[in-house]
C-alpha cells in the first residue's frame, strides 16, 4: 500500500512562492510517476503537473507554465511544487497523486491515479 502525504501549504499574498511536499511511503517511490491535481469548492479536481519515474519528463496544465515547477528526489521518497507568482485563482486545495504508469491521455485523468494524498490548503490573498 502507497501513503501520500502532502506538505507546505498556507496563507500567501498574490506574487508569492509556496513549495509543497508530497512524502511517499510504503512502496519504492520510483516505481511510480507522480502527480498534482488542486481542488476548489463545488469543481471537479483539476490537473497541475506530472512527472516520470526518474523525473526527467514533465508536463504542465496550459496555464500553469512558467510559474509552477514539479521535480521528485526518489531517495527521499518526496515529490515537489514549487510554486511562483501566486495569484488568488491558485487558491485551492491541492493534492498529490501517484500511479504505477501512464500515457499521454491518462496523465492528466484523475481517475489514473489510484493513490493520492489528504491534501494541503493553499491560500492566495490580493
Amino acid at each position: 500500500q502507497v501513503q501520500l502525504v502532502e506538505s507546505g501549504g498556507g496563507l500567501v499574498q498574490a506574487g508569492g512562492s509556496l513549495r509543497l511536499s508530497c512524502r511517499v511511503s510504503g512502496r519504492t517511490f520510483s516505481d511510480y510517476v507522480g502527480a498534482w491535481f488542486r481542488q476548489t469548492a463545488g469543481k471537479e479536481r483539476e490537473f497541475v503537473s506530472f512527472v516520470s519515474w526518474g523525473g526527467k519528463s514533465t508536463y504542465y496544465a496550459d496555464s500553469l507554465k512558467g510559474r509552477f515547477t514539479v521535480s521528485r528526489d526518489n531517495l527521499k521518497n518526496t515529490m515537489y511544487l514549487q510554486m511562483n507568482f501566486l495569484e488568488p485563482e491558485d487558491t485551492a486545495r491541492y493534492y498529490c497523486a501517484a500511479a504505477s504508469t501512464s500515457t499521454s491521455q491518462t496523465r492528466e485523468v484523475p481517475n489514473n491515479y489510484p493513490y493520492w494524498g489528504q491534501g494541503t490548503q493553499v491560500t492566495v490573498s490580493s
